[in-house]
């Protein structure tokens, strides 16, 4: 959703003794271009820091801010430059041994995707990690390393290379391993793994992560994924716990050929999406038909709040984002909550019988 400022910690600051809302305001001007759209966020942090050094936090409080802080930024600056390029998350055991059939197949899965200009991140570690490393080379391979007491040391590939980075704590990591990611491929792993499954499909099921494809890569004959579906079938689903169409998040494979298929394909017509407003936007390679805009509206009316789906062209809400501006949008008042139904829409999108001649 758009960001609208909140003058609450604006307000404790105009507080004090000394006029320390001035300072702030004099120090974004030093220090950010002065016609930067993010100069509110900039006071805004800044008067959080100084909201927290007025309260005078216990010293843990104020070393987890300084490090989360200081490796957000670290890490911004460097994904900053591989932004325009899509990345895809691989997820599984680092206790995979070198001579089995999975990490075969991780390694041809990270193989895969760099033929196909896709960056590989994973944890950085041994195991599936540093097979789907290996697969793809240094220069399409990004790892995110945690910083241990007993130090996990990186993988070969990754050992020395600009693409690597280290975080220590655990919650900054998963924040971009999910961030980062186009899509996410899951191979057989352990509580890590599991872990890592139900919080990327809890983020997109609730909207606060981007719908990307989720693929659930398993050797064939293997039995990892589809036990866990059926436990996910039977007690989820048949509980209501689940929506049933939440099971369109995820989609289970056997062979890397199949996963990396199932990526290109979600990205045939699908571009990107955000919001605008209250207005959902779906970013398009190719303009809809007529007869497939109808027929969209008729089949998918339930995910809209009000009216239906229209095609336009980009708006001056999106004026941060110039390079995208000539693509189609597709719009709607999406009522932001089934997900796997949206999952669905999109499937229809990128049928290219659908797209206009």
């Amino acid at each position: 959703m758009a960001y609208e400022a909140d003058d609450y910690l604006s307000r404790h600051v105009q507080t004090s003794e000394v006029d320390l809302s001035s300072k702030v305001d004099e120090l974004v001007a030093l220090a950010a271009p002065s016609n930067s759209p993010n100069l509110a966020l900039y006071r805004e942090m800044l008067s959080t820091v100084i909201h927290m050094a007025q309260a005078d936090r216990n010293r843990w409080d104020a070393k987890i801010m300084m490090q989360t802080l200081r490796e957000m930024e670290h890490a911004f600056g460097v994904l900053e430059q591989l932004k325009r390029r899509r990345k895809v998350t691989v997820f599984g055991s680092a206790r995979t041994p070198v001579d089995h059939p999975l990490y075969r197949q991780a390694r041809e899965l990270g193989a895969l995707l760099a033929h196909r200009d896709l960056m590989v991140i994973t944890g950085a570690g041994g195991g599936i990690m540093a097979a789907a490393h290996e697969g793809a080379g240094m220069e399409n391979s990004l790892g995110f390393n945690i910083t241990l007491p007993f130090e996990q040391a990186a993988n070969a590939t990754m050992r020395g290379s600009h693409h690597l980075l280290s975080f220590h704590f655990f919650f900054l990591r998963k924040l971009f391993f999910v961030k980062e990611a186009d899509g996410l491929v899951l191979c057989p792993g352990g509580f890590g793994t599991l872990d890592e499954a139900l919080e990327v499909l809890t983020l997109i099921q609730t909207g606060k992560s981007p719908l990307v494809p989720v693929l659930l890569l398993d050797q064939p004959g293997g039995s990892y994924w589809e036990d866990a579906l059926g436990f996910i079938r039977r007690q989820l689903g048949d509980n209501g716990y689940i929506l049933p169409t939440d099971l369109n998040l995820l989609h289970l494979v056997y062979s890397a050929e199949e996963a990396v298929d199932e990526i290109a394909r979600f990205y045939r017509n699908f571009h990107s999406s955000r919001w605008l407003k209250d207005r959902f936007v779906i970013r398009l390679n190719h303009p809809l038909s007529d007869v497939a805009l109808a027929q969209l509206t008729r089949e998918f009316a339930g995910l809209c709040k009000e009216g239906g789906f229209t095609q336009q062209a980009s708006c001056e809400q999106e004026r941060d984002e110039p390079e995208l501006k000539h693509l189609t949008r597709l719009a709607f008042a999406f009522n932001g909550r089934d997900y796997g139904r949206l999952r669905a829409l999109l499937n229809a999108v990128n049928e290219p019988e659908n797209w206009a001649s």
